[in-house]
């Protein structure tokens, strides 16, 4: 029997797939690259955004129409999100909740002698210790907890990763640790919300991401998305650990909007402020941290004054990279109950940020030409080349060297996304 998994959205549903192959290989159950190859198909379903809800349900149909003689099995956040619409479409199909990974093996078997099987609902099941099957050796994902502690309105993901299960730091850096011994160089600490961690079990992400960045060997650590309400409780030393010369000078932190009344709205629990005195803090103690931000437009109560001040806030911390999402409702999400602003004023604030977003982050990039950096060579470029990451997690092309490896460059070139440069 032969398999074909196609995962899609977030690096912690990358890291899934990686599981569900895993699991199936210790099974002695072949992978292969193509559909044409497999007896069964494994789609590992994002469903964040509507348009993403859309892509998987055209997917999903499409399988089954194309490829009637290929047993097909979905995975990801639409098993346990919209378990009715996934029977609509897909009545025959056999389903692997994102905490069920384990029973991979078994659902594949079942399902390819003929049954319908439907693994859902919660688990403690750890994520880390685990095999994984990548393409990529270099990039290790680390799962480091799932779940989160938030009860933003717009957000239907939180129903298929449930409560916080952080895993235990010594566990994540044995992880890490074989990771790095079999060759990876980047090591990605990732979850729904990193800065949560611990806070179930008593560790902190800080001890984490120090005891990650003392073992031995040549590579970086990238933090995954930290929620600014969970990151007040541990500021200072995060930003000790990231110090570290091992942890890239990059942070993700979404703040959504610049109007505290649409935060409160959207139930974040951190204000505009406090955002701004971590964001201040960062940039006090880690000079050329890269700063990542999510900008949600047209939230149902977004008013021009609310929309105003999310301009005004981009304007004046300017950061490295900007997010944007119009809003849509999402299936369960408390805020779908609530009307929509009109498709033109959110397609009109939309195209204004965007045009925000393009002059803020080409402007910081910009700033580097000419300057010499140590990048680490990651990937191929899809266009020739190699793309590398700055110490600042900034994409930079450079040709004729070697995957995994560290070099010096000069950059020659910035555009809104990232920069060119060439080897010294």
């Amino acid at each position: 029997m032969k398999v074909y998994i196609e995962s899609y959205g977030c690096t912690f549903n990358q890291a899934d797939g990686q599981i569900i192959a895993g699991n199936l290989l210790e099974n002695d159950i072949d992978l292969v690259d193509t559909i044409d190859e497999a007896d069964v198909v494994i789609v590992n379903t994002c469903y964040v955004k509507l348009p993403t809800e859309d892509k998987m349900v055209h997917r999903i149909q499409k399988l089954q129409r194309e490829v009637p003689d290929k047993k097909i099995i979905v995975g990801g956040c639409m098993v346990e999100i919209d378990p009715e619409k996934l029977e609509k479409i897909g009545p025959n199909i056999s389903w692997i909740g994102p905490h069920q990974l384990s029973k991979s093996a078994s659902v594949v078997n079942s399902t390819y002698c003929g049954d319908i099987v439907r693994e859902t609902g919660f688990s403690k099941e750890s994520k880390v210790n685990v095999l994984k099957v990548s393409d990529d050796s270099l990039i290790h994902i680390l799962q480091i907890c799932e779940g989160c502690l938030g009860a933003c309105t717009f957000c239907c993901t939180r129903f298929a990763r449930g409560p916080l299960n952080s895993y235990p730091i010594s566990d994540i850096v044995a992880d890490a640790r074989n990771a790095i011994e079999g060759g990876a160089c980047e090591i990605q600490l990732t979850a729904q919300d990193t800065a949560a961690f611990g806070r179930d079990s008593g560790e902190k992400l800080s001890d984490l991401i120090k005891e990650v960045a003392n073992l031995n060997g040549d590579f970086r650590i990238r933090v995954g998305m930290m929620h600014p309400k969970n990151i007040l409780n541990d500021v200072d030393e995060i930003i000790d650990a990231m110090k570290h010369p091992k942890v890239y000078d990059f942070i993700h932190l979404p703040v959504q909007s610049g109007s505290d009344k649409v935060l409160s709205d959207m139930r974040r629990g951190h204000t505009v402020s406090q955002y701004k005195e971590i964001v201040s803090k960062f940039r006090n103690e880690i000079p050329n941290l890269t700063l990542a931000t999510d900008i949600i437009v047209g939230y149902p109560t977004e008013s021009d004054e609310d929309f105003d001040e999310t301009v005004e806030l981009l304007e004046e911390i300017k950061p490295n990279l900007i997010h944007l999402s119009k809003y849509q409702h999402r299936i369960g999400a408390i805020s779908s109950s609530l009307k929509e602003i009109p498709h033109q004023t959110m397609k009109k604030r939309s195209k204004f940020l965007s045009q925000i977003k393009e002059k803020i982050t080409e402007e910081e990039n910009v700033e580097l030409v000419g300057s010499v950096q140590e990048v680490l060579v990651i990937e191929k470029g899809s266009k020739g080349g190699y793309i590398a990451k700055t110490n600042s997690y900034i994409p930079v092309i450079v040709d004729d060297v070697e995957l995994g490896t560290f070099v010096r460059v000069k950059i020659t070139e910035a555009t809104s996304t990232y920069l060119k440069s060439e080897l010294l």
